[in-house]
This record gives C-alpha cells, structure tokens and sequence, in this order.
C-alpha cells in the first residue's frame, strides 16, 4: 500500500511541493517547487489509515484527519488541501476507489431519498447543534450560505448584507405589502431583511428547531413578529398564495429524486405574477454525486446539482426562467473567511464539542473552499416566474433597486450620540 500511495501522490502532485512521511517512517518528497519554497508536510501515522487513504480517499483522507491518524507538521489542512486539489492534472483514480464512485453513483437516489420525516431529521443533524457554535465563525446576522462579495477585501459582514440586498432587488420588491414565501428560512436574517427593508410580509418556513426559536425570538426583539412569521414546516406542507418566494442555501438538501416536486409545489404556491429567486449551490461538472465525506459527517441526504439537472424540472413544472446569475468565486471567500474566524476562536469550539469534532468542522470548511476555488462548485441564483411580463424588460432594475436599499439600510441605522445627548 506505501508503494501504492506513492506512485498516486507522484502523478498528483506536480506543482508546488509536499513531503509525505509514512506509516513505515519514510519520507517522500513531491512536486516541482523551487528551491527554497517551503513544503506543505504531513505524517501518516498507521498503516490503517494509509491503506484506508489509498482504497477510499475521498472518505478516508478526512477521517484520518479527524481520528489524528493524518497530522500536520508543516503548513495546515487547508494548505495541503488546497495544493492537491489545484493540481493540473485528473489522476486515474485506484479500481477500488472507481467502483465505490460507480457504487455511489448507483446508489444516490436512496441515500438523497428525503421525505419529511428524514430531512427533518438530516437537517437535525447539522444545525440543531449547539448554536453557539456557529456564532463562533458566522456573521452577527448568522448568515449561513454564500455572501456576495462586491469588491476584494469587503468584510463578511458587509458582503452578507449584500448578498440580502442582491436577493431582495431580484424579487422584484416593488410595493410594500407582498407576500413573500422564504423556503428554508435558517435564523430568520433574509426574512427580517425583506421585512424591515422592503415592507414585505414574511412566512419562513424551517425543519430546524433550533433556528425556529431564534428566528422567533428575533421577530419579536425588533418588533416584527406582525409582519414575519416563522413555522416548523416542510416546505411540501405550506398552503397559500405568494407574491415572491425565496429559497437560499436550501435547495441543495432537497434531493435530486425530489427536484420535480420542489418545483411543481413552488408554482403551485406562487400567484400569476409572481416571481420567485432560487440561490443555490451548483456544479460546472456533469452530474455526480456527493463527497461521501460530507454526507456521512456534514450534510446527510444533500446533494449539489448541474445545472443540467435543474433546468428540465424547472421547465416541466410550468415555472419560466427569467435570469440566471453565476457567482463562481463568492462561495470560496466566504467559506475563507468562516474557517479563519472559526480557528481564531478554535478553544472556544472544543470547550463547546470535542478536539475530534474541531478538525472535522475544520477539514469540512476548508476542503468546501477548496472544492469551490479548484473544482467546479459555484453558486447559482436562479430566477423564476409564471409569466415572463412578470420581470422588468432589462436588468438595469437590479442595481436601481439595490441603491433604493442602501438607502434604506442607511436610515434604519440608529444615529449616533454622544454621552448626556
């Protein structure tokens, strides 16, 4: 298996340099670096884990790092994962890690096989953790999907509010008092946004308990809970009709056997006029299946789609397609800036979890970045109506509306006064 994993590594690695000791106690040096340039250097350290690593590496490498059979000694995780997944070459993958692909690939209709009662219980999962956690790494809005970015070096907090602002303009929030559906609401940000800054009337449905009473408490802290309504509800269970729906970062726990009924149920929802924005993570790949690492310990029965495995459900449930915005590099600053602030505040989180636990989080968040920055992933933003006369004749309204919100966000701002005013 040494061997093995050596002539893997040597066909692998060819920019930059990475040192490899293994299990044996031999070192292996990789890559075409110039002199000089520091390795990214890392020890295997037992032959379980190595040979795991050679069999099933898309599993196995993070769970060697979380199990501390895979140990940093020079560089990070994030370093090592972001020289080997930027490599210029796809390398044959071994027959044994082929035929768990094919197997998976067979097999993904079952494990994404989400009614309601199992994605409530997938999204348990992640998000009904302990909160306080996710405050170690989020923004103060707790916005837990892609920010939009406006200019390099904008701060998360600033490229989240964006990221609402871009959201609110593409749902076409032209008079106050619309209805608005916001599927898979989380801690109740985007809901309160639409509300405070658009005057919509918000009902934010969620499967998480935890996001439920935030959400709620929210509402009621800052006077809206007459205007935002948030429920425990699978989306397939809503009635109604809605001016605008939203959905973000939800989509991608739908499942690919359930696209079709997510989006028959969202025309079914959404009035004549209507118009709804769908922000999601995608693919540029054709269609896969998901990193098995991710759906054992992260995001179980989640799955990211091509394109090309969207747009026929979109079109067979009636639903027109009005615009379709690709943010490609957003997602990995994002996921950047939540692994720096997650490691800056790294005891905190295993006070609140456990060591094991911390490097999961840690691989979780820097392999997602990666995949982003090297891989294919991006964010797509789709927007949908029944009509197409339902959407303004160009784009030139995005940005317009977008300044009408920036206008609003600047006198909802609370004036500052000096001590004794």
């Amino acid at each position: 298996m040494e061997r093995l994993l050596e002539n893997v590594l040597r066909r692998v690695v060819v920019d930059g340099r990475l040192k490899v000791t293994t299990a044996s106690g031999r070192t292996m040096t990789l890559g075409n670096a110039p002199p000089g340039q520091k390795p990214v250097a890392l020890r295997i350290t037992c032959p379980a884990a190595q040979r795991d690593i050679c069999l099933d590496p898309e599993l196995k490498l993070g769970e060697a790092y979380m199990n501390g059979t895979l140990v940093m000694e020079e560089g990070t995780i994030a370093d090592f994962l972001d020289l080997v997944m930027a490599q210029p070459l796809a390398v044959n993958p071994t027959a044994p890690a082929k035929l768990l692909y094919l197997l998976r690939r067979v097999l993904r209709r079952i494990t994404q096989f989400n009614p309601p009662g199992r994605s409530q219980r997938n999204v348990a999962h992640h998000y009904d953790i302990d909160g306080r956690l996710y405050s170690l790494f989020l923004d103060h809005d707790r916005q837990y999907s892609c920010a939009y970015f406006e200019h390099e070096g904008q701060s998360l907090d600033d490229a989240q509010l964006a990221k609402k602002r871009h959201i609110a303009a593409k749902l076409v929030l032209d008079r106050a008092g619309l209805d608005v559906l916001d599927i898979g609401s989380g801690w109740g940000g985007l809901g309160l946004y639409l509300a405070e800054m658009a005057g919509a009337k918000v009902q934010g449905v969620t499967l998480s308990s935890e996001q439920l009473a935030m959400s709620r408490h929210r509402a009621a802290e800052r006077g809206l809970a007459d205007r935002v309504n948030f429920t425990l509800r699978d989306y397939r269970d809503v009635e109604g009709a809605f001016d605008r729906i939203v959905s973000v970062g939800m989509f991608e726990h739908v499942g690919v056997g359930h696209f079709g009924a997510f989006f028959r149920k969202a025309r079914s929802l959404l009035k004549d006029d209507g118009v709804m924005l769908l922000h999601a993570i995608g693919r540029s790949d054709p269609p896969s299946v998901t990193n098995p690492f991710i759906t054992k310990y992260i995001f179980p029965g989640g799955y990211i789609p091509a394109l090309s495995e969207v747009l026929p459900h979109i079109e067979r449930a009636g639903l027109v397609v009005t615009d379709v915005e690709l943010l490609r590099l957003h997602y990995a600053e994002t996921l950047k800036a939540w692994r720096q602030r997650f490691l800056a505040r790294r005891e905190e989180a295993a006070r609140l979890t456990d060591e094991r636990f911390c490097r999961m989080w840690e691989f979780y968040l820097a392999s997602s970045e990666m995949a982003f920055r090297h891989q294919g992933l991006n964010v797509f933003q789709i927007q949908l109506a029944r009509r197409q006369q339902s959407v303004p004749l160009t784009r030139d309204y995005v940005a317009a509306a977008e300044d009408r919100l920036r206008r609003a966000e600047a006198a909802a701002r609370a004036p500052l006064r000096l001590a004794g005013e």
